[in-house]
């Protein structure tokens, strides 16, 4: 009787875990998509406010993640060696990495932690990120120069990463 009441258990638990990740995987999770306009917000950015209208003329890559998610933390340092490195120099060119839910300080004492040289952004309240999406990190998005989103995706692979670069590149 135990080894069947514990195979339901499993079996339950294995069901109720795939319902998750098939709703997360949900566009319900999305406010913007691709081809919509870019919504309007202002950032702190390690060189002061910078708000949608600042950006225009700019291909901009906006990454949102948070300093406990294992699969953001894997990402970033392939987004500084991939990403920030060879395109922070060009002109065209803004990358925001917005911290979820993260202040001011425990950015700078995260990237100081992980030895990371990222333009962190903190979004205490969610108010930007909740303008794309109201769940799941890591997230990127890709706006172009007219301030549309022409990429976006959630979670992490390094594949999916590596197209990123590819419609990055495009647009640049």
């Amino acid at each position: 009787m135990k080894s069947k009441l514990r195979t339901l258990l499993l079996l339950i638990a294995v069901l109720s875990a795939a319902s998750l990740v098939a709703w997360v995987g949900t566009d319900e999770a999305d406010v913007v998509k691709v081809g919509d306009v870019a919504p309007e917000f202002t950032v702190i950015t390690p060189d002061g406010n910078v708000s949608t209208a600042d950006l225009k003329g700019k291909v901009v890559l906006i990454n949102f993640f948070a300093t406990w998610c294992p699969p953001c933390v894997k990402e970033l340092p392939v987004l500084e060696k991939e990403v920030w490195k060879p395109f922070k120099d060009n002109d065209d060119f803004v990358l925001l990495v917005i911290g979820r839910e993260h202040t001011p300080e425990e950015l700078k004492k995260f990237a100081s932690d992980k030895g990371l040289d990222l333009p962190f952004c903190p979004d205490e309240g969610r108010e930007i990120f909740s303008q794309f999406a109201r769940q799941s990190i890591p997230r990127n998005y890709i706006i172009n120069k007219g301030g549309k989103i022409v990429y976006a995706s959630k979670g992490y692979s390094h594949k999916e990463f590596e197209h990123m670069i590819d419609v990055l590149k495009r647009q640049l």
